[in-house]
């Protein structure tokens, strides 16, 4: 016999309890500052952040008015406001809620099972699969496994076609298939033959234009150096003309009258202007630092336009970027294996903006890209091992209790109050533990690029699959091993033969802890994103405390930033994970996590819609990876019911859920195989017209290309000048407006199929997906910006996907306008160094410094 306590029941009270008290408070908070604060809580819809044509109408002010309408917005404005990722992301929770939604129709069978005639279990761990006195009860748990989770495979084949789909169609609308990005492609580890612009149109066709990575040291050292100083002296300037404001004041206040005002040393003495030091940081020499950027910045400026005129004779970085006549020639490049050699001309990447490419892995050779990742991959791995210490420690804490029989000592926290010991072992450990993992990102990211990431987005899908194994091993199975084990740890040391069958009887009892962890991220963290006090203290303290300059002010103003969805959607994925590992075993977990994930479906709709902006533009790769991760609950929680089937050795059960096991593993790899190419490429039958022979916004007829290849191949002495002139000709004859609009309207070979207008029963659009998602039902998901033309300047154009250090210009200096007309005069005093503007800033009559519109180009 044991004295041990059971608090399941107080500690999932206690943290429903405290965290809707938090949850409850926060969307007080939120009702009641929203209307005031719509720079934190409605920017997008309020002020002129975002393109007019991506301004979302304003939500009513009433209290509950607001979460109708937004509920009721269809997906093309959540993706018109949050993107492809964005929308993406919120139909993840959407999925896994409707998964648990659903799921609660397993209660009626599992709950009276568990329930009934059992151990003798009390408060929620009666529920579970470990108060199951007689073996022959656990069919019941098979038979329901072997449904719920084929239901939740299925619903994973069906968004991955659902995804599929609509991937298919975003490339091929007018804005992204006649974007820039989409028919250029960036080929890395290339040979030393086809670094030239010359020779590389040899191994296409419809080749347009050719930019060849160059970088030069001393040009990134010099423009480092240049953007230093210019940012020390937009500060300086503005800190002086801060001084000499306030001391106009004070002289007015006491009516004294400064002698020579339009000399700006009659308000601030020499000694006390801005200085610098040089040299050795903290003991170089103080210099004036107006005086000093207005010596270095002519000589640095001549040296860095030396360089960047000499930059295209440096030698290549291994890297080129080419720019193909539509985006149906750039798929046959990117799909193509074009070299002999194994890792050359690898690896490709399409559908890239210039301003998302990680610049420095333009240079890396396949086998330092080999060392980088696989070093990179080691260093996380050896980090999650580390950190098993800690989140061991939180998971000891948060069964506390059992630890009690051994460690009389600890019986002391009998004597706390319920309320206390339940916030003790539940709300301390689920908070410590989500505080742990707040760490991690900026490590994982790094080891992104440092293993060779080329993009934003890839170091972005890095750093989910990362994070997600940190999230799954630490805050799952490490947790869940060290929590089952602290529950167990007396009797195991009173029936040591017994080990495993202790283990497995008390592993439900763990699920106390995430039904607790879910109600964290359910109430609070859903609360606390729409509260959004981090925005409140960076937006109003911060500020106050950092933002010295205009342009800084600006920029807090106007940057909404977005979602980092590399560790977005790991946090939600593996939720996910636990409640699929737990749902057959500890069904009750389902309630919660249908709770909780609503509350966040909500949380992220309004901040995804009204509130952040949009990260690079990743196409949704996301989604279909926290998908297949997505699987990992189902392998753990039929993994989890094999285990204690065999440890009460019923053999029918272990059957059956091996069976179960293995169909699950059959299911994965023929999806992975069906999936994983298809989410990279960009398909034949969604490029080419359904008659064969009129022209898409992907695909030109041969006829369109043949006076160019010509042209190109006929001599390689006047390959530029010829490139020129067929240029001329592709424009008058292909990119006018009229023929890309009849383009647009020419029905797609996947555009065919006769179904398509049927209207279609529901079992058919459940259980059939490829006759409901089809290319043409999808469309009613776009917003109308989606079939816009983008504009791009063709100055621009030209060198898009050169180095930005190729064209990197001085910048032009912002500072505020005072009364007394003295940054007017700083502007002449700095003519000849740098440009300097005073527009859009001045100073209000406390002598604070304000912007009224956007800094000077």
């Amino acid at each position: 016999m044991t004295d041990t306590k059971n608090t399941s029941t107080q500690d999932v009270l206690t943290s429903v309890v405290t965290n809707g008290v938090i949850c409850a408070v926060f969307v007080v908070l939120f009702l009641l500052l929203r209307i005031k604060f719509k720079r934190i809580y409605q920017p997008k819809s309020s002020f002129d952040i975002v393109p007019d044509s991506e301004k979302p109408a304003p939500l009513p002010q009433d209290p509950l008015t607001w979460l109708f309408v937004l509920l009721r917005k269809p997906p093309s404005f959540i993706i018109q406001q949050a993107g492809i990722d964005g929308y993406l992301f919120l139909r993840y929770l959407f999925i896994v809620a409707c998964i648990a939604l659903g799921g609660i129709a397993t209660w009626p069978v599992l709950l009276p099972v568990n329930a009934t005639n059992g151990k003798g279990e009390d408060g929620l761990d009666q529920l579970g699969i470990s108060n199951v006195n007689a073996a022959s009860r656990y069919y019941a748990h098979v038979f329901i496994s072997w449904i719920f989770y084929c239901v939740v495979l299925f619903v994973i084949y069906r968004e991955l076609h659902f995804y599929s789909s609509l991937r298919n169609l975003v490339l091929t609308t007018p804005a992204y298939a006649k974007k820039l990005s989409s028919r250029t492609v960036i080929f890395q580890t290339v040979t030393d033959q086809y670094l030239d612009e010359e020779e590389f149109f040899k191994l296409f066709e419809g080749v347009k234009r050719v930019w060849v990575a160059r970088r030069n040291r001393r040009l990134s050292r010099a423009l480092k150096r240049r953007e230093h100083l210019t940012n020390a002296l937009e500060v300086a300037l503005t800190k002086l003309l801060k001084r000499a404001v306030k001391e106009k004041i004070k002289a007015d206040k006491k009516g004294r009258v400064i002698e020579n005002p339009d000399d700006l040393s009659s308000y601030v003495p020499y000694k006390k202007r801005p200085k610098m030091r040089i040299g050795v940081p903290i003991f170089g020499k103080k210099v004036d630092t107006i005086e000093y950027c207005k010596e270095q910045l002519p000589r640095l400026n001549e040296q860095i336009e030396e360089y960047q005129s000499t930059l295209v004779g440096t030698r290549p970085m291994n890297s080129i970027a080419v720019e193909f006549e539509n985006q149906y020639y750039a798929q046959l490049a990117y799909q193509t294996t074009i070299h002999d050699l194994p890792y050359f001309f690898s690896p490709k990447h399409t559908n890239i903006n210039p301003e998302d490419i990680y610049w420095p892995n333009m240079r890396i050779f396949w086998w330092e890209r080999l060392m980088r990742f696989h070093g990179a991959v080691a260093a996380i791995v050896a980090l999650i091992v580390l950190w098993a210490i800690p989140v061991s420690f939180v998971g000891l804490v948060s069964n506390l209790t059992y630890l009690t029989n051994k460690m009389h000592w600890l019986r002391f926290i009998y004597k706390l109050p319920d309320v206390l010991l339940g916030l003790i072992t539940s709300l301390l450990p689920t908070v410590t533990l989500a505080v742990l993992m707040l760490l991690l990102p900026i490590f994982i990211r790094k080891m992104g690029q440092v293993s060779g990431c080329l993009t934003a987005q890839s170091i972005e899908y890095f750093t989910q699959q990362a994070y997600f194994a940190f999230q799954v091993i630490q805050v799952f199975l490490v947790t869940t091993i060290s929590s089952s084990f602290a529950s167990t740890v007396t009797q195991i040391a009173d029936r040591p033969t017994e080990a495993m069958e202790l283990l497995s009887a008390n592993l439900p009892k763990s699920s106390n802890f995430y039904v607790s962890y879910m109600v964290l991220q359910g109430f609070s963290i859903a609360g606390g994103a729409l509260f959004q006090v981090v925005s409140l203290i960076l937006f109003y303290l911060f500020s106050a405390m950092f933002d010295n300059t205009a342009r800084k002010l600006w920029t807090r103003f106007n940057d909404i930033g977005g979602f980092a969805w590399g560790t977005t959607f790991p946090i939600y994925t593996n939720l996910a994970v636990i409640f699929l590992s737990y749902s057959i075993i500890a069904p009750i977990i389902m309630l919660f996590t249908f709770a909780g994930f609503s509350l966040v479906y909500i949380a992220f709709l309004y901040n995804a819609t009204y509130v952040f902006g949009k990260s690079a533009d990743g196409l949704g790769r996301y989604y279909p990876r926290a998908l297949f991760q997505t699987m990992v609950g189902i392998y753990l929680g039929e993994i989890a019911l094999l285990g204690m089937f065999a440890v009460s050795k019923t053999w029918g059960c272990i059957v059956l859920e091996a069976i179960l096991i293995g169909f699950t593993v059959f299911v994965h790899l023929h999806l992975n195989k069906a999936y994983d190419h298809l989410m990279t490429v960009v398909p034949n039958t969604v490029m080419r017209p359904l008659d064969g022979v009129s022209e898409t916004l992907s695909w030109t007829a041969p006829h369109a290309n043949r006076q160019f290849n010509e042209q190109a191949l006929s001599s390689c002495i006047d390959f530029k000048e010829q490139m020129l002139m067929a240029e001329e000709q592709r424009e008058e004859y292909r990119d006018s407006k009229v023929q890309n609009y009849k383009a647009f309207h020419v029905p797609l070979l996947v555009e065919g199929d006769d179904y398509d207008d049927r209207k279609l029963s529901l079992i058919t659009r459940i259980l059939r997906p490829h006759k409901h998602y089809t290319f043409k039902k999808l469309k009613a998901y776009l917003p109308p910006a989606f079939y816009d033309f983008p504009e791009e300047d063709p100055e621009w154009v030209k060198h898009a996907y050169d180095l930005p250090d190729r064209s990197a210009a001085c910048p032009t200096l912002w500072i505020p306008r005072d009364p007394m007309g003295l940054s007017g005069k700083e502007i002449k005093n700095l003519h000849g160094a740098i440009k300097v503007s005073d527009e859009n800033a001045q100073f209000d009559k406390k002598g604070k410094v304000v912007w009224t519109g956007p800094p000077p180009e």
